[in-house]
């Protein structure tokens, strides 16, 4: 197994940047999701292979939103910046849920990524979750700006009654909703993956219970090939919104329903680990 030194992160770029001491041409930019979570667990995993590993905190940081609205995506494209700096010539994304969403808008925003890894994906952009700089959550507004511009969303419902499962709030029912009460700001709302030049994994299960990730990851698959580009996708019928790769022991949820089980959620983060290190083209260890 690969050695790696950890460094904490602080002022414009923040997280933890893991550095092996052997070193390939990659480096990577791993994105937690709506947890805020700095995923050193999964950088690590990279970090073992060779890949210099930059777990990022792109909110609830200091001087940073307190939550995902209007997070400058100049955030993530300064640790594309922080990982060149740092010698590495390949730049990747890995990406859960919103992060998902961030890595695919900035992918299609600077060509310098070279491959994404979206977990969960979403093919729309969605409105904030929680506060921005202003400490207010309502009225909605975008997730996202870009050179200072919030970018087009499909908004929610404030009058979606909540559904259970497992004794835990499932939100799949509100976007399958919003997608259909609004269905006429998703045009704008689309990300624009066929502008992206990197290879594209798409990760997804089947019973996810947070949003519908199987229909957005397909939905992506579908758009790259309209436009003569494609994407691999990586799918278990019995997963859900949690991916669990090698080695990972990330606890669900208590606040929402994730979907799955621990055995399926291993299981595809099984098959999608065989896949990212290949696409990769590096070898297992």
């Amino acid at each position: 197994m690969t050695t790696y030194s950890q460094n904490n992160l602080t002022g414009e770029r923040q997280g933890t940047l893991l550095v092996p001491d052997t070193l390939n041409e990659w480096g990577i930019v791993v994105l937690g999701g709506s947890s805020g979570r700095v995923d050193v667990q999964r950088a690590s995993l990279f970090a073992n292979l060779g890949i210099t590993a930059l777990a990022l905190r792109w909110f609830g940081g200091e001087g940073q939103t307190p939550g995902i609205c209007e997070v400058p995506l100049e955030t993530f494209v300064s640790a594309i910046d922080e990982l060149r700096q740092r010698g590495c010539k390949h730049i990747a994304f890995v990406g859960t849920c919103k992060g998902a969403e961030a890595a695919l808008l900035v992918a299609a925003r600077d060509d310098r990524v070279e491959m994404v890894i979206a977990i969960s994906p979403t093919s729309v952009v969605w409105g904030n979750i929680g506060p921005g700089h202003d400490g207010i959550a309502w009225p909605e507004r975008s997730s996202w700006t870009w050179k200072n511009e919030p970018l087009a969303f499909v908004p929610a419902d404030p009058s979606w009654v909540k559904e259970c499962k497992d004794g835990l709030v499932s939100y799949r029912g509100l976007f399958e909703h919003c997608l259909t009460r609004f269905a006429s700001s998703i045009p704008a709302a689309t990300i624009p993956v066929e502008q992206i030049a990197a290879k594209i994994v798409l990760i997804a299960g089947g019973s996810d219970a947070l949003w519908q990730s199987e229909a957005f990851a397909r939905s992506i698959l579908q758009q790259r090939q309209m436009f003569g580009r494609d994407a691999e996708l990586v799918y278990d019928a019995d997963a859900g919104h949690r991916l669990l790769l090698p080695g990972e022991t990330t606890p669900r949820s208590k606040l929402h329903a994730h979907g799955g089980s621990d055995e399926a959620d291993a299981r595809l983060g099984r098959s999608a680990w065989a896949v990212i290190v290949d696409a990769l083209g590096l070898e297992r260890k």
